[in-house]
């Protein structure tokens, strides 16, 4: 006869349990609580005013957000079910259950703090001699908005349907003038109908009024960077006495273009081309990874689709950051990221530039990673000496690491974690959340590179 274990789920237990027997030693919500419980969340907690109803620590609502993100959890209402039917959450929420309104008031409350805790977890990587961050990684991914492309209204499509929308207007008055009524469909009220048509109005009012005020923006950018190069030619001609040949810079047209665009579920976020082909509602989420350890250094969300203009705020924010944490010597970048400008920012900053001029041949002949480039004369531009590096042995050594160290951490935040759409809306809102996943993701790491 087959002998099994018992399955008895009716006599009591005789002994509660503890909620420190739920978890194994090494278990990840361990460290989770282990790191925040030693950060300095004053900060949050001088937030509470200390009326009303008693609320969470914020040090558990922290966590139970870290944990959730490095578990694929993300949505609030996701991480309140968990604390009933997990036993990691249930330890990290004591037993308690915040509801989904608490996790999402906090999370949307708090999100410049996350940045401060964000800070205080790589100082305790430093602490633990996890890296010496000493060198980064830049990348950008696009990251999916809360809103889809097909909520996007354009400023023609915006014109055209303003244009409908009046004309309907005024049919609807002209039925109304008529005395008999005898053409007003039965169950048709023309004062409902006029104010949901004027309440579109509205909409597309405001809307225009947005992309208008984009493509102002747009043009005094353009604009300066016209008149810069117009000076640039003059400044030549005067050096060279000889008229330059090619096509002159065209000036910039002010105003809005037809095709400009603006979501109505999402105003902050654009539209961007995605990994595959296609387009899609999407925020440029942008990262500094350190290559010792795999955590992120620096996380940045823009709206811009080209990473060209994200080297000089990214190492800002990098030498923004507390000693010894802003003292990368080397930054290594896609050929995405290239300009005079970004290498001339770099050199500035006493951080030595990698960044790819252009693509790279694939499958170069064997000889060329044998071979060193020749040395440099004195007077070689930073674009020149950059070059050479990235030619020699030990460059390219360095640059090879961007591509196992930033990318393999995208991979991981959108394949394993299965981050590939921000749940808030704003770019701000974005922002935090961003800084949150990515948090989430060096505390995820740091509980690999922690001794066993």
């Amino acid at each position: 006869m087959r002998r099994f274990h018992p399955m008895d789920r009716e006599t009591d237990l005789l002994l509660p349990l503890s909620v420190q027997d739920w978890l194994s030693k090494g278990h990840l919500a361990r460290y989770v609580v282990e790191v925040v419980d030693g950060l300095d969340l004053s900060t949050l907690v001088q937030a509470y005013r200390g009326t009303g109803s008693t609320p969470y620590h914020p040090a558990m609502l922290l966590a139970l957000l870290i944990y959730g993100y490095a578990t694929g959890r993300f949505s609030s209402r996701k991480i309140e079910r968990a604390t009933y039917d997990s036993l990691a959450f249930r330890f990290i929420a004591c037993n308690l259950h915040p509801d989904h309104d608490t996790l999402a008031t906090f999370r949307r409350r708090f999100r410049k703090e996350f940045e401060t805790a964000f800070v205080q977890v790589l100082e305790v990587a430093r602490e633990n001699r996890f890296s010496r961050f000493g060198s980064v990684c830049l990348d950008g991914t696009k990251i999916h908005a809360n809103a889809s492309r097909h909520s996007a209204l354009s400023y023609g499509h915006a014109e055209a349907l303003e244009a409908h929308l009046r004309a309907e207007v005024q049919e609807l008055l002209a039925l109304a003038e008529r005395t008999d009524g005898t053409q007003v469909p039965d169950g048709m009220s023309i004062p409902a109908e006029l104010e949901r048509r004027e309440e579109r109005l509205a909409a597309i009012a405001a809307a225009k009024t947005t992309i208008e005020a984009r493509a102002a923006e747009r043009f005094a950018r353009e604009q300066a960077e016209y008149e810069a190069k117009l000076v640039a030619r003059a400044a030549r001609v005067a050096a060279t006495g000889k008229k330059i040949g090619g096509t002159a810079p065209k000036a910039p047209t002010p105003g809005p273009r037809v095709d400009d665009q603006i979501n109505l579920t999402d105003d902050e976020s654009r539209i961007m081309p995605v990994a595959g082909g296609g387009f899609e509602q999407c925020y440029n989420a942008q990262a500094m990874v350190d290559p010792e350890s795999m955590l992120v250094v620096v996380p940045q969300v823009v709206q811009a689709v080209n990473d060209k203009q994200q080297v000089v705020p990214m190492l800002a924010k990098l030498q923004a950051l507390p000693a010894p944490l802003n003292g990368a010597k080397q930054v290594a970048a896609d050929a995405g990221y290239f300009s005079k400008d970004n290498v001339a920012a770099c050199d500035a900053a006493g951080i030595e530039p990698l960044i790819a001029v252009r693509r790279d041949q694939h499958h170069p002949h064997w000889s060329e990673r044998f071979r060193e480039p020749p040395e440099l004369a004195p007077a070689a531009t930073p674009v020149e000496r950059m070059t050479n590096r990235l030619k020699t042995g030990a460059g390219r050594a360095a640059y090879a690491l961007r591509k196992q160290t930033v990318e393999p951490v995208f991979g991981i935040i959108k394949s394993v974690m299965g981050f590939r759409q921000f749940l808030t809306r704003g770019l701000d809102n974005v922002q935090g959340e961003w800084t949150l996943v990515c948090l989430a993701w060096n505390l995820k790491r740091m509980a690999v590179l922690r001794p066993q």
